[in-house]
Order: structure tokens, then C-alpha cells, then sequence
């Protein structure tokens, strides 16, 4: 599955061209660069969670 796929006509149509241009590129990294990625994407997603979840 592509992200031109998932972005096209989908939930995500409201991403921003930034955005989506960043998505891109990292799609085109190689496997192990791409894990890296999104490894610390994960990292940041699960820190802002934390913080929100440690607020209430």
C-alpha cells in the first residue's frame, strides 16, 4: 500500500503539502533508515501522549 493511496480521497486528505512532501521522502529512504524514522516519530507520539495522560 502506497501513501499516495491512503492520502487520496481518504481520512487523511487534510494532511498538508509539507507534510505530505516529508512523508514522501522518508517513503523513499531505505528500510533501515525508514525504521529509524519512524522509530523516533514513535518516540515523540508516545512522549506527547505521557505528558497528556500525566496532565489529567
Amino acid at each position: 500500500m502506497t501513501l499516495d493511496y491512503l492520502v487520496k480521497d481518504g481520512e487523511y486528505e487534510h494532511i498538508d503539502n509539507e507534510t505530505l512532501k516529508r512523508l514522501k521522502e522518508v517513503q523513499g529512504l531505505d528500510s533501515d533508515t525508514r525504521a529509524h524514522v519512524f522509530a523516533t516519530i514513535d518516540a515523540f507520539i508516545k512522549a506527547a501522549r505521557l505528558k497528556s495522560i500525566a496532565a489529567l
